[in-house]
């Protein structure tokens, strides 16, 4: 399927059935391609033209979507941007990016940088004008999506994922799921995530199906939504399914139309998922992926064995291997490197040569994950090498924090670790050593952090020590960190 297409495609083959929905308004297949033309022409008028970038900082809701569709229609690229980002945040990603023009609504206008063209009347009255030919001429090897994530230098990258990239993830997990025409996604991730744009809506509109997009995640509200919108599936994070699994016995909601729920994000307890299914009888299969895969390669199968405390077998056309050290195969179910390899890996990391040749390598994704296979080829996830921190399905890293931490007079050393939380998973706590002559103080550094960093980064803890601890080679020593949490919770 290229995607570019597939607004024109849904409407001459079913112009009056659903495409796509939100809190406010649903679509139908000619709608959704109407509203992609306008959107389009609007994009155009500003001069978006092949190869340029559209930033999209928008909620969860059908525009997001239709602004999505309406960059590929020109031969832009996309880039999402989370709402809940700090202005500096922002502009770093516009920047980096080279973003040409932000779509965005009024209220989130003045978290944009001045310099960027922005663009907040996409979705009002349709224009009488539209872009009167059919989408621009993309290849597979035009840029379509760039994510931004973390990494071990404290500054987001770009992940490249090309039209190839999309069209071989959403083959894949329509194959996976066994998606079709019946399908109905309820979306409840956010939208500036690959994995709402690629498994909770792009995999169902290409196969056939819907996809209706919820907004803010609400455990007392959600299966009130299940009940009247009927979806066949959705995906979510463990800290959605401790919430659900947790609600008071008196809510009994009419689940018949769920077919199977996707966990994945963050490692779930066997105990968790055996509750939520258990509770209200709709199969979890729990999966794994990076962005720079293009969201999953593995998952539990749902017409096979589902292996609780593993994350399944690799998707349709993609392989998975263990490494050592040294890069020589495990084939005997030791531990060792993820390596992920397919036509789902990124094209790269964005003006980051370096990092792009240090993460793939002859065509193999290197995750950083630690893992090990069982005797069926079943992936049981060890570790996080890179020191990631999952919180509630959000990633934070370290080095992110730690790099504002030490934007600050007085601080010599700082490090930051996961500590575990029953229904979060995991939070960040701050641990920092100070100069002789530093008169900081906890609030101070906790001020600096809230000013520079959005809400979910905040560390729960600032721990102001005489010094940080050092492994033996004399790096920070995070494995003892993360003990002493652990050690102080059970005392």
């Amino acid at each position: 399927m290229h995607l570019p297409d597939l607004p024109d495609l849904r409407a001459s083959a079913s112009p009056d059935a659903p495409a796509i929905a939100d809190d406010l308004v649903s679509m139908s297949n000619r709608d959704f391609a109407d509203a992609v033309r306008d959107a389009a022409a609007l994009l155009a008028d500003r001069g978006i033209s092949h190869g340029d970038v559209v930033a999209i900082l928008l909620s969860n809701r059908v525009e997001f979507v239709i602004a999505l569709f309406a960059a590929w229609r020109l031969g832009a690229a996309a880039t999402p941007i989370n709402p809940s980002l700090t202005p500096q945040e922002i502009e770093y990603q516009i920047s980096d990016s080279a973003a040409a023009v932000v779509v965005t609504v009024p209220e989130l206008v003045l978290k944009t940088p001045y310099e960027v063209a922005r663009l907040t009347d996409l979705f009002e009255e349709p224009r009488a004008v539209r872009v009167a030919d059919g989408p621009a001429e993309v290849t597979p090897e035009h840029l379509a999506l760039l994510i931004y994530t973390s990494g071990t230098t404290g500054k987001p990258k770009g992940v490249m994922l090309d039209h190839a990239n999309l069209t071989a993830m959403t083959s894949m997990s329509v194959e996976a799921f066994s998606l079709n025409a019946t399908t109905h996604g309820l979306l409840i991730l956010p939208l500036f995530h690959v994995n709402g744009i690629v498994v909770g809506t792009l995999s169902p509109l290409v196969a056939g199906g819907r996809a209706t997009i919820a907004g803010r995640f609400d455990p007392a509200t959600f299966f009130d939504r299940v009940e009247s919108a009927h979806p066949t599936f959705f995906s979510g994070v463990p800290t959605i399914y401790a919430m659900l699994a947790n609600l008071p016995a008196t809510v009994r909601p009419d689940t018949s139309s769920l077919k199977f729920a996707v966990c994945g994000a963050a490692p779930a307890s066997a105990s968790l998922l055996a509750a939520f299914e258990n509770r209200f009888g709709v199969p979890v299969v729990e999966g794994y992926g990076l962005s720079e895969g293009t969201c999953a390669s593995t998952v539990n199968p749902l017409a096979g064995p589902r292996k609780p405390g593993t994350v399944g077998l690799p998707l349709p056309g993609q392989q998975i291997r263990i490494v050592d050290e040294n890069g020589t195969p495990i084939n005997d179910g030791r531990p060792g490197e993820v390596l992920i390899h397919g036509a789902n890996v990124m094209r790269g990391y964005l003006g980051r040569p370096e990092e792009t040749a240090g993460t793939v390598r002859d065509g193999w994704l290197h995750t950083g994950d630690i893992g090990r296979l069982d005797d069926d080829g079943y992936l049981i996830l060890v570790d996080r090498a890179k020191d990631m921190i999952i919180r509630g399905g959000e990633n934070i890293y370290p080095k992110e924090v730690e790099n504002v931490v030490y934007e600050l007079s007085g601080v010599y050393e700082a490090a930051v670790v996961g500590q575990q939380h029953p229904i979060k998973g995991e939070e960040p706590v701050l641990f920092v050593s100070l100069t002789a002559d530093a008169t900081l103080s906890e609030a101070d550094i906790n001020d600096h952090i809230r000013r520079c960093l959005s809400k979910y980064k905040w560390p729960v803890d600032v721990i102001i020590v005489d010094e940080v601890p050092k492994n033996p080679v004399g790096k920070i020593d995070k494995p003892l960190l993360r003990r002493r949490l652990a050690s102080a919770e059970t005392a």
